[in-house]
């Protein structure tokens, strides 16, 4: 994270102090570095134009689950970003934030009516399609806007991408995608329906992946299926091939972002010369946790030390309803203090306020602590402020962007009272 780092002692990101950061805008604050993002975003597109010309193109569609906040979507609009949603409401942030509708792809499982219509209406780019069920209500809704929606199927592999079973998406028991055994019958039953318009091929096997070889396995058999389908004359406009790479966290070694694209373009390059008749054929990406995870931190306050015999506790006014990750997935994040002190260091857990025994951001760390210190829970700008919620009527963290020697509030902090707005008495 080397847009976060210490001047003087004092942890900063960018050319800003976390201190003044937390004097202004308070604690918990997310806070993001705007440069972080556009060096994130730029390896994917620079591999990008570095190795598509006149073969089809490249589009990376940025995963809008990991981090939806209206400017961290504005800016990677700016910067030529697609966008990969789950939802109708990431599609409306993606509008709302400047974002070309017509450059998203629509992912997910359970797909309702009103959100294919409102995704048909502003004419996005791509279905991908997860089930025979969705394909089916997708031509119907389809059909009744006098509408054909583009489609490509979600195919899964039966890659296993060795990350944890929670995110791993890319085996036959999880509920994600099309069985491969079935695709090229899927396939066929799409292209006999009239209010859909195959244009492509889809695939996400997990995430934090740290080998590309699980990927590349991946693509080589959706590169089979291809096949498979040209000769049925079922052309692919565009090959999707998903996200997944992984950020350092602790000890964490991902793959070079230019380094998978080089040998991914390669194989796919190889493939369209000796068997795809040397068709052009556009390549898609759905990064989000290699973008925005490490161009984040949490910043939080210790309310109180707790000393015990067994374990030291340093009680932080951030929480699990902050960020989720630790609690659900026993995830590892970087603790660092805002103010690095000289006094000896002792072992602490670092723990919330909420009335939960899982309540807990980080374990068996050592820090040298007192009371009032601010502290910095690294790499948590994916998966954070997206998963963040409303327990024990906390109001939900603010956000905030550095730019160089500038701070911009990007949301500002929830208060109680809104957290209740919407409820009413009963008479």
């Amino acid at each position: 994270m080397s847009h976060f780092s210490y001047k003087n002692g004092v942890l900063h990101a960018e050319n800003v102090a976390l201190a003044d950061i937390a004097k202004q805008f308070g604690s918990p604050t997310y806070v993001y570095s705007k440069a972080a993002l556009v060096e994130n975003f730029s390896a994917y597109a620079n591999a990008c134009r570095e190795n598509r010309r006149d073969d089809g193109g490249a589009l990376v569609c940025y995963s809008v689950k990991s981090n939806s906040n209206l400017a961290v979507l504005n800016l990677l609009a700016r910067l030529g970003s697609g966008f990969d949603i789950v939802s109708g409401g990431e599609l409306l942030r993606v509008i709302a934030a400047g974002g070309d509708p017509r450059k998203v792809i629509f992912s997910g499982v359970g797909k309702t009516h009103e959100e294919m219509r409102l995704a048909l209406e502003h004419d996005i780019l791509c279905f991908n399609v997860e089930s025979t069920a969705e394909l089916q209500r997708l031509n119907d809704v389809a059909g009744a806007m006098g509408k054909q929606a583009p489609v490509s199927l979600r195919v899964n592999p039966n890659v296993d991408a060795k990350t944890h079973p929670y995110i791993s998406t890319g085996l036959k028991e999880n509920k994600f995608g099309i069985a491969y055994e079935e695709a090229l019958t899927v396939y066929r039953t799409a292209a006999t329906l009239p209010h859909l318009r195959v244009a492509g091929i889809d695939c996400h096997i997990g995430s934090q992946l740290l080998d590309d070889a699980p990927l590349l396995e991946a693509l080589d058999r959706l590169i089979e299926l291809a096949d498979g389908l040209e000769k049925e004359g079922i052309r692919l406009h565009h090959l999707d091939i998903g996200g997944g790479i992984g950020i350092t966290y602790d000890k964490d070694k991902p793959v070079a972002i230019g380094d998978y694209l080089g040998r991914l373009f390669a194989r796919i390059d190889q493939w369209r010369l000796q068997q795809y008749k040397g068709a052009p054929i556009q390549v898609m990406f759905e990064p989000g946790r290699s973008i925005v995870g490490n161009a984040g931190v949490l910043l939080t306050e210790v309310e109180y030390l707790k000393h015990g015999a067994v374990k030291n506790f340093a009680i932080v006014n951030a929480a699990m309803n902050d960020l989720m990750r630790p609690a659900m997935y026993e995830a590892w994040h970087g603790v660092q203090p805002v103010l690095q002190r000289v006094s000896a260091a002792k072992t602490y857990d670092i723990v919330g306020p909420v009335c939960e025994s899982g309540d807990w951001l980080a374990r068996e760390r050592s820090l040298a602590l007192e009371q009032g210190d601010l502290l910095a829970i690294m790499s948590a700008g994916a998966y954070g402020m997206t998963m963040s919620s409303n327990y024990n009527t906390r109001g939900r963290a603010a956000e905030v962007m550095v730019d160089g020697d500038q701070v911009h509030l990007i949301r500002r902090r929830e208060a109680p009272s809104e957290l209740f707005a919407l409820e009413n008495l009963l008479p």
